[in-house]
């Protein structure tokens, strides 16, 4: 029979808790919860001052007839009704599709082969990096005059070296059918260094027991590079495409300040008759109104993108 001692009788029953101790779990989370919207607070406002605000605002000039000077008056739908028959919005927007769609490609090749030449483990590759993104990090108008000097047609250097291979170079900026591809060149050397940092970055987080494995099955380089390279890259791509279509359907430093739009129309981007309309016509009411149609444009090829996002790009390793 089991004694019972004093120290057993007299202690206390111990007592167990009937719901979560919810002082000290509250003030850390809350205390959390407080930092990060600290954190997020400057990018937050930063985004509905400059980007959803001023987007409301042309929605809400875009139905006014304003030009700076005079008090508004509402007009309705009526400058988009003038979109119609406007030949030179329409032929605007071409020429910032062509831009759009034969840049961004170019400008994915030379970004993806750079890459893959840099993951190759060369001496001095951090060197190399910084001199192949140095582009990138240069003004826009400092890099266009530069170029503006070298498509001069005689004395230019593009056509100098064209010209030791016996090859007589266009003129380049004052023609028609060579303008634009001049604006595409510039902006393929000016943007590659982006999307090169952005591959490299994805190359590098590749598992290298995914190639080991590739080469005990024997498979040959290019069927590494569409088997394990791409696919596991194809997240970096599709945020290199994405932000890439939307920045080049916004393209216009390089037009404004190598061509104008010249020769005729055939380099006028969007955001150039945009700004024409504008600020040199002052018809503030029209020109938001084309702002709200590059806007629709952009988040619908966006959208396109997201919805084959889900077939195309492969999150798992």
């Amino acid at each position: 029979m089991a004694v019972e001692t004093p120290a057993a009788a007299t202690a206390a029953p111990r007592r167990t808790p009937r719901g979560p101790l919810r002082g000290p779990r509250f003030g850390r989370n809350g205390s959390e919860t407080l930092a990060a919207w600290l954190f997020l607070l400057p990018s937050l406002a930063g985004f509905l001052i400059f980007t959803a605000g001023p987007v409301v605002a042309a929605g809400v000039i875009s139905l006014l007839d304003w030009n700076l000077f005079s008090p508004p008056h509402f007009t309705g739908l009526d400058n988009f009704a003038r979109l119609g028959p406007d030949t030179t919005f329409w032929s605007a927007l071409g020429n910032t599709a062509y831009f759009t769609f034969v840049s961004v490609p170019l400008t994915l090749l030379v970004s993806l082969g750079l890459a893959l030449l840099l993951n190759q483990g060369l001496r001095r590759m951090a060197v190399f990096r910084s001199l192949l993104l140095l582009p990138y990090a240069t003004i826009t108008v400092a890099v266009a005059f530069v170029w503006v000097w070298l498509y001069i047609p005689h004395d230019g250097l593009i056509n100098a070296v064209l010209g030791v291979f016996g090859i007589d170079g266009p003129a380049w900026l004052i023609s028609d059918d060579w303008a634009m591809p001049a604006l595409i060149l510039m902006s393929v050397w000016k943007s590659f260094g982006f999307g090169m940092v952005i591959f490299l970055a994805g190359l590098q987080a590749i598992p290298q027991q995914l190639y080991e494995a590739a080469r005990v099955d024997g498979a040959s380089p290019w069927r590494t590079f569409r088997a394990v390279t791409l696919p596991l890259l194809s997240p970096s791509v599709f945020f290199t495409v994405v932000t890439s279509i939307i920045g080049s359907f916004q393209v216009f430093d390089q037009a404004l300040v190598m061509t104008d739009g010249g020769p005729g129309s055939s380099t006028t981007t969007l955001v150039m008759y945009i700004y024409r309309t504008g600020f040199q016509n002052y018809e503030q009411g029209y020109a938001a109104a084309q702002s709200m149609v590059l806007f629709a444009f952009i988040v619908v090829i966006t959208a396109a993108q997201f919805l084959l996002q889900r077939r195309l790009v492969h999150y798992d390793i």
